[in-house]
C-alpha cells in the first residue's frame, strides 16, 4: 500500500491580518508568505466544507477581504 502523504506545514500567519486589504494585494501577500492555495469567494458563495491544509480562503466584498479563514 502507498504511504499517506504528509501535508505541508501551514505558514505561521493569522487569517485576520488580511481582513480589510484589497483582495489582489491580500492574495499576493498570502502567496509571498507561503500559502500554496488562496481562494477568493464572493459573499454567500456555496462551497464545499472539507478542510484542506495549506489553503487560505478570502470572502471578498467590493474588492476587499471581508473575512479570511484557513482550510
Amino acid at each position: 500500500m502507498a504511504p499517506i502523504p504528509t501535508p505541508s506545514a501551514e505558514p505561521d500567519d493569522s487569517p485576520d491580518a488580511y481582513v480589510g486589504l484589497d483582495s489582489a494585494a491580500a492574495e499576493r501577500i498570502a502567496r509571498e508568505r507561503g500559502w500554496p492555495t488562496v481562494r477568493s469567494l464572493p459573499p454567500g458563495a456555496i462551497i464545499t466544507m472539507e478542510y484542506r491544509s495549506g489553503r487560505l480562503n478570502f470572502e471578498v466584498k467590493d474588492g476587499f477581504v471581508a473575512r479570511a479563514w484557513k482550510g
